[in-house]
């Protein structure tokens, strides 16, 4: 009984012996088949496989989304308004004359006026404008006017820093010219801001650039010297001449007014502001 047992193992090792060699034949075959290169090739390839395996059984993990740039809608604030560009004012169209004052004799300048006497356009016969300023009738020696300008419906050019008694700039086709308020000067005691009121007409004056403002012209006369009584003195309104009875007016001697403006003595002037 023991030699059959002992006669199978030693079978099975022989066996199993044989089976061994020719396994190992076939792997020094192999072996000796394939190069280095290509059994590391192949390794590699293998490994690349692995690798592929493994990262296909990870988890996909999606990508963040990208931020989007949102456009921010900004209210628009209203831009500093400025007012309307006016349209270019119009330059003043040039007034003219409604009348041109003509006399024989020579216009005003020269010397000074003699407030002691008449006045050298007073030792003859001589022409006289009359007009109205508030009630009072003037007369003006025609040689020492020029022409009558309308002044309704006018707008006359103001100056800053002139008197009150300067009512503004006229244009005029002899110039720009500068309007006195002429009751200021004949009734500066009993003046009032209505007596602007109601101006009609501009008197320019020869030889200087500046009119009288009047309510109404009236006409023009002759006057004699003999028929004005002349003032002797005149440190009081040294622009009056005189009066003349028959016509119940006031003579104004205009060189001696020009000469108050010029000199700036109107300042003195009772109740004339300056």
């Amino acid at each position: 009984m023991s030699r059959t047992v002992l006669k199978e193992s030693r079978s099975q090792q022989t066996l199993q012996s044989y089976l061994d060699a020719l396994l190992q034949d076939a792997v020094i075959g192999l072996a000796e088949s394939v190069s280095a290169d290509e059994f590391q090739a192949a390794v590699l390839e293998e490994q690349q496989r692995d690798t592929q395996r493994v990262v296909a059984l990870r988890p996909v993990t999606p990508p963040e989304p990208e931020a989007v740039a949102v456009p921010v809608i900004v209210e628009a604030q209203p831009l500093l308004e400025l007012p309307p560009e006016l349209p270019a004012k119009a330059p003043p169209v040039p007034v003219e004359p409604v009348a041109i004052l003509e006399s024989q004799g020579q216009a005003p300048g020269g010397p000074p006026a003699i407030l002691s006497r008449q006045p050298e356009w007073g030792e003859e016969p001589f022409e006289c404008l009359l007009f109205d300023v508030a009630g009072l009738t003037l007369a003006v020696p025609l040689v020492s006017l020029g022409s009558i300008y309308p002044l309704a419906g006018q707008e006359l050019t103001p100056l800053f820093g002139q008197p009150a008694w300067f009512l503004g700039i006229l244009p005029s086709q002899a110039g720009n010219l500068k309007v006195l308020d002429t009751a200021r000067w004949v009734m500066a005691e009993r003046y009032r801001d209505d007596f602007r009121d109601g101006l009609q007409y501009v008197i320019s004056v020869q030889g200087y650039e500046w009119g009288l403002a009047v309510h109404q012209v009236s006409r023009s006369i002759r006057l004699d010297p003999k028929e004005v009584k002349w003032r002797t003195q005149r440190t009081q309104r040294p622009w009056l001449a005189g009066t003349v009875i028959d016509h119940m007016c006031a003579l104004v001697d205009v060189t001696a007014l020009a000469e108050l403006i010029a000199s700036g003595a109107t300042r003195h002037l009772k109740g004339v502001p300056s």
